[in-house]
Formats: C-alpha cells, sequence, structure tokens
C-alpha cells in the first residue's frame, strides 16, 4: 500500500500481518478523499484504524491532528511504525476498543473535523447504535463522517447523508 497523495505521496506503509485488519484499498481509499475534498488543517478521528491507511493519508493531506483508535495489537505496531517511517507530527494512538475510546473522547469534549469509521465489515450492525450514540456529540460543526461498509450494508447515523457510493465489495458511505 502507498500514501496517495499529499506531502507523502508514493510512500509505502505496512499493514499488519494476517487477516484480522482489511486495510482500505488505495483505489478505495483515494475515491474516499476525492469525495471529502480538502483537510486542510483538519482534526482526524481514524476508528478501527487497522493500519492506520486512512488516518496517515489525512496527515499527509494536510491535516494537522489524527487519533487513531486501534485495539489490535499487530495493527498499533503498524500504525506506530508507519508514523516513525513518515515522521508525522500531531498523531496520537489509542489502544483501546472503539467503545471505549468514544466514549473517553465524548467525555473529554472532543471534536474532530473528519471521523473515519472502517470497523470489520461483519461487526458493523452491532456496532451502528454505538456510533449513533457517540459520533455525533464528536463531530465538529460543518464536519463530515466517512463510513466504510461492505456494498450491501447501508449506514445510517443521526446526521444527515451526504452521498453513498460502492467501489468493488466497499461502500462509502459520507455523513454531515
Amino acid at each position: 500500500m502507498r500514501v496517495i497523495a499529499g506531502t507523502h505521496r508514493g510512500a509505502r506503509i505496512a499493514a499488519p500481518k494476517g487477516l484480522a485488519t482489511r486495510p482500505t484499498g488505495d483505489r478505495v481509499r483515494e475515491a474516499a478523499f476525492n469525495l471529502i475534498g480538502p483537510v486542510d488543517e483538519a482534526a482526524v478521528l481514524d476508528l478501527f484504524a487497522g493500519s492506520g491507511a486512512m488516518g496517515l493519508e489525512a496527515l499527509s493531506r494536510g491535516a494537522s491532528t489524527a487519533v487513531f483508535v486501534e485495539s489490535d495489537r499487530e495493527a498499533q505496531r503498524a500504525i506506530e511504525r508507519n508514523l516513525e517511517k513518515l515522521e508525522l507530527t500531531g498523531a496520537r494512538i489509542v489502544k483501546s476498543d472503539a467503545r471505549r475510546a468514544l466514549a473517553a473522547e465524548a467525555a473529554a469534549g472532543s471534536r474532530y473535523d473528519l471521523v473515519l469509521v472502517d470497523p470489520p465489515y461483519r461487526m458493523f450492525d452491532s456496532l451502528q447504535p454505538i456510533l449513533a450514540t457517540y459520533v455525533p456529540a464528536l463531530l465538529a460543526e460543518d464536519g463530515l463522517v466517512v463510513v466504510e461498509t461492505d456494498k450491501r450494508t447501508e449506514p445510517e447515523l443521526p446526521l444527515a447523508q451526504r452521498t453513498s457510493r460502492t467501489y468493488g465489495s466497499a461502500r462509502l458511505t459520507l455523513f454531515e
């Protein structure tokens, strides 16, 4: 995998070994950022970060901060290696499951301009109520949420849906 655009365009990024994570492919990542638009100075929350590809892409494209939430140790190490290799600043890794991290971020009053949600596809239905509870509270005014699911799943959040598009087996749904 590579960073698609920005200051680190073309740089290779590592993905965790094994089948525990499913990194967002280059094509879907490029499509997502085409839909998102500029992320200059954005505060980004990358839930279910995996390799960190989406958050790394945002940082490369000018986001000021990124919080990577990941519970898998191998994936956490991959994010750490990628951040070190790319010498990116403004990043923090939350080594926790998404439920606890969302509750803690909401309790702290955190706000994000861009929230990236890419859980394991099979878990999305059970996570949707938690996401619906916490994500709107974490979204900054004029913020954007990008949810990646399998193409058959149409996510619902108590936010206005901007668009929903499919790319191969993936669906990207944007909320504002």
